[in-house]
């Protein structure tokens, strides 16, 4: 038996629209594809290493007015298409190229994912991973505009109360506070280095893994380093601001309190005017 002859297809989504109303944004979202990422920088371990993870991804492009519809297809093909490694550049590269396949002017694109960072231990230099969130998106406003790139970040860290420590005999309370850095950037920074600003402005790091020694060392510097979550913001803020990749940022610090059953926050943003 002959195969059935194939009869074409009709493309209804680039039908002609009649409303005159064009649409900002169409797409997907809450698509779950695995991402492979290329980690970046010296100061960490692991420099030039991949790693892979699952993103949540989320895709859009504007719509022309003429136009009925967008071919959701396309945004799927482009998780689909062999890459390398990601980093920020290739992501806005990725970027660009969704807006090639649905034939826009305009888009966006993020990605929010888990990501470890490999850490050494500050004494006994074990080392072992981290678990922090991870966000990065670009928006391109117009077909050939630069790509509008943002990052942002949740990093665990120990904060210690100033004043505990001042009022009290002997010891200090303390607590685990989770940073959260949003900058919008000039140019690119990778995970490590924008993890490390936050970790630098805190009482102490936070470690996967620590021995006794280790133990000792963290609970010393987060002592001889007390912090309020209003120190902690600002201090934060401040390295942002001198970080000439940075164009504008937001911060916001909770600290889980120990002696307390609820948490204290603080937010603070700005931007750079060069």
């Amino acid at each position: 038996m002959n195969a059935p002859e194939l009869l074409p297809l009709i493309d209804i989504q680039s039908q002609i629209d009649t409303r005159q109303l064009p649409i900002q944004a169409v797409g997907v979202k809450g698509v779950r594809y695995p991402v492979r990422l290329r980690a970046g920088h010296a100061n960490h371990i692991g420099q030039g290493r991949s790693t892979d993870t699952v993103g949540h991804w989320t895709m859009s492009v504007g719509l022309a007015a003429t136009v009925k519809g967008t071919h959701m297809s396309r945004f799927i093909e482009l998780l689909e298409a062999p890459r390398d490694a990601l980093d920020l550049p290739g992501f806005a590269a990725m970027a660009r190229e969704m807006l090639q396949r649905l034939g826009a002017d305009s888009g966006r694109i993020s990605v929010q994912f888990p990501y470890f960072l490999r850490k050494a231990a500050p004494v006994s230099g074990v080392e072992s991973l981290l678990d922090i969130d991870a966000t990065w998106a670009c928006h391109i406003p117009t077909q050939g505009a630069e790509p509008e790139l943002s990052m942002t970040l949740t990093v665990a860290a120990t904060s210690l109360c100033p004043c505990s420590k001042e009022i009290s005999a002997y010891g200090a309370h303390n607590q685990r506070s989770h940073i959260t850095l949003n900058v919008q950037l000039r140019q690119a920074m990778s995970i490590e280095e924008l993890a490390r600003v936050a970790e630098d402005s805190a009482s102490c790091a936070v470690y996967g893994l620590l021995k006794r020694v280790d133990e000792k060392h963290v609970t010393e510097r987060a002592y001889d380093n007390p912090k309020f979550v209003e120190d902690l913001v600002r201090d934060v803020a401040l390295a942002l601001a001198a970080e000439p990749r940075v164009k504008a940022y937001e911060v916001e610090v909770e600290n889980f309190e120990s002696i307390h059953n609820h948490s204290a926050f603080a937010t603070i943003g700005g931007h750079r005017d060069d």
